[in-house]
This record gives C-alpha cells, sequence and structure tokens, in this order.
C-alpha cells in the first residue's frame, strides 16, 4: 500500500509519522537550544556577569555555586520546549496520564540529580587539577570511569526509586512461568519487579539494569495490564537476551570509557592558552571552566550518539533473535512487537537522518 511498509498498513505509519515529525523538531531546537546558552555562558559576558555573581566565594564555593547556576539557566531556558513534548504533546495524542504538577515534580527531581551529578564531577575536576596540576587528567580519568561504574550498580536502588515505585510480580503464575523461561536460558534471575508506569503514561515496556545483585528485570504496569502471558514472556525473552550477551555490563564499560575520553579531550584542549583565554579561565582549576565543560560533554555526547544508536539498534536485534530462539513462538513474536510498535506509536518509517 502507498505509504505502508509491508508489515503496517498506511494509516498506521501515517499517524506515527504525525506523531514523531514535530518531537524530532523539538528535540533538534532542544539541543541547539541547550548548546547555544552553553555557548553563550562560555564565550561572553553572560558568562562574566553570571560568574560575578559568585565574587568574592571560596574557590570550591564557585565551582559549586556557578554550576548550579549555569546548570539551572539551561534547564530554565529548554522548559517551554521540555513541557510541550513530554505533556502537551503527550496529552494531545492520548499517551500520557501524568498531571502537569507530576510532569513538573519530575522535571524539578531531574534537575536536582543533575545539579547533585553534575556539580560533584566539576568540583573533582577543578579540585584534582589544583592539587595535581600535571597529573590530574590521569587522575581524574580513572576517577570518573570508577563514578560511572559505581553508578551503574547504585543507580537501580537510588536513582530509579525517585521517579517509579517498583513492586514484587505477584501473579504467581506468570512469575513461575518467567523464571522457568529464565532457567531455560541459563540466566536464572531472582528479582522480576513491575514499575507503576501507568502513573505518567499508557506505552508499554519493559528494561533491565543494575549490576550484581542490584540487577533485575522490570516490566512496566500498562504491559501487564495489556499483554497476555506469552507476550510477557517474549518481553522477558527479549530483556533475557540482553543479559546472555553481557550488555548490562558492556553498558558501563562504554560510558567508562567516554568519560575517560571526555577528560583527556578537556585535558588537550584546556592546554591550548588561546581557548583557556577565550573561556577566561587561568587553568582547569579556575571556576569559569564550568560552562566550557558542560559544553564540551554535550557537543562529544551528540557527536557520539550516532554511534551509540547504531550499537543500541544491533544490540536489540540479537535480542530480538535470542527471544525468537528461546521461545520458538514465531507468532507471539510477531504479534507482540506490533502491539509495542502500535501501542507505543513507534515511529515505523522514520528519516535516514534519525
Amino acid at each position: 500500500m502507498a505509504g505502508g511498509n509491508g508489515l503496517f498498513e498506511c494509516e498506521q505509519v501515517e499517524r506515527a509519522r504525525r506523531y514523531h515529525r514535530p518531537l524530532y523538531l523539538a528535540a533538534a531546537g532542544a539541543i541547539a537550544l541547550n548548546l547555544g546558552v552553553l555557548a553563550l555562558l562560555t564565550f561572553s559576558v553572560l558568562g562574566d556577569h553570571v560568574y560575578a555573581a559568585t565574587s568574592g566565594w571560596a574557590w570550591w564555593a564557585r565551582v559549586l555555586a556557578f554550576t548550579l547556576l549555569v546548570l539551572t539557566l539551561t534547564a530554565l531556558v529548554g522548559s517551554p520546549i521540555a513541557f510541550w513534548a513530554g505533556y502537551v504533546h503527550e496529552h494531545a495524542w492520548s499517551l500520557s496520564t501524568q498531571s502537569a504538577g507530576g510532569w513538573f515534580l519530575d522535571r524539578m527531581k531531574g534537575l536536582a540529580v543533575n545539579l547533585v551529578l553534575g556539580a560533584g564531577a566539576l568540583l573533582g575536576i577543578a579540585a584534582a587539577a589544583r592539587a595535581w596540576p600535571a597529573l590530574w587528567p590521569a587522575i581524574v580519568a580513572a576517577a570518573a570511569a570508577a563514578f560511572v561504574l559505581i553508578l551503574s550498580f547504585v543507580a537501580p536502588v537510588i536513582l530509579e526509586p525517585l521517579f517509579s515505585r517498583f513492586t514484587s510480580l505477584t501473579d504467581l503464575e506468570l512469575a513461575g512461568s518467567l523464571r522457568s523461561l529464565a532457567d531455560r536460558a541459563g540466566l536464572p534471575v531472582q528479582r522480576i519487579l513491575v514499575a507503576d508506569a501507568s502513573r505518567r503514561t499508557r506505552k508499554l515496556n519493559a528494561y533491565v539494569s543494575g549490576l550484581g545483585r542490584t540487577r533485575r528485570i522490570v516490566l512496566f504496569d500498562t504491559l501487564l495490564a495489556d499483554a497476555s502471558g506469552h507476550e510477557a514472556e517474549l518481553v522477558v525473552a527479549h530483556e533475557l537476551g540482553h543479559r546472555r550477551a553481557h550488555r548490562l555490563a558492556k553498558s558501563p564499560l562504554l560510558g567508562m570509557l567516554g568519560a575517560a575520553a571526555f577528560v583527556i579531550v578537556a585535558w588537550g584542549l584546556l592546554r591550548w592558552p588561546a581557548i583557556r583565554q577565550s573561556i577566561g579561565a587561568a587553568s582547569p582549576a579556575d571556576p569559569r571552566m564550568v560552562p566550557f565543560l558542560l559544553l564540551l560533554a554535550s557537543v562529544l555526547g551528540l557527536l557520539a550518539s550516532p554511534l551509540g544508536a547504531a550499537l543500541s539498534r544491533r544490540w536489540e536485534r540479537q535480542a530480538d533473535v535470542f527471544s525468537l530462539e528461546l521461545t520458538r513462538d514465531l507468532e507471539t513474536f510477531e504479534s507482540t512487537h506490533r502491539r509495542l510498535a502500535l501501542s507505543n506509536l513507534a515511529d515505523l518509517d522514520p528519516p535516514q537522518i534519525v
């Protein structure tokens, strides 16, 4: 059919297109706005004026305060786009169940997490540069990698509960079948949790997170409400595919390498007197370097995103193959993925650049 792709009707493809195209524009606008604000705070008198608000404070207090000001300012500037994309648009398509107050509270929680992690990281860089002017890149790179690893362990038990409530799967029959499935895969699981996603969305999903004792499989309560037992098994089989391929270990490893690479790039750039002069920072220990480092992190993250997306697609395909080989249920495999694609309004024909 014209506009279709052989798997979905053209009306379904077009509906998903109408939902996603504005979101792509909003995402591009949010990225440009974030980079623009950080660039202004880095290279213009706007940054000088914001930094002057911390004049007379101790160096460590200036790092913390300036980081809080920069992150808060960028969050405020980006809030209109975020509110439209995350609340207005989702409600317009009947996908969100969250109130405006709930959305705002989540936004504040996310900002608080970013403030704590961002301020702590930048304070660590400045402190290391002050204490070890010649060795700080090696020390900070190692510390950044270790921090990413630790965060992979603690995020499921510290950060995830800030945004969702988790309970054990109470359907004993389904829990038994899921554990049996995991045993057949040679990947026994101890924790299968249910997240109260219905407080925010009607979308269906599941995921794996954590390392070691914090490793768990999490099912959205929306998935359990709409999916059959066989469909839930198929989704869990997909998540077991990620475990089989050690994705929960590979992802933190990539994050560790990325954190170390960021430190090395920052060190290389800050060695140039012209760059230090353009941002008004005498050295990497100068609190004035805060917006520059945040800008650099954003730019490097954007440049790495195509590689990350390609790797994610590869991993998802491999997990799909594993789930089909494990369940040997082609009919459920197809029906489940169709249900997920249509219920979540996945883009069924995304632009090539996306």
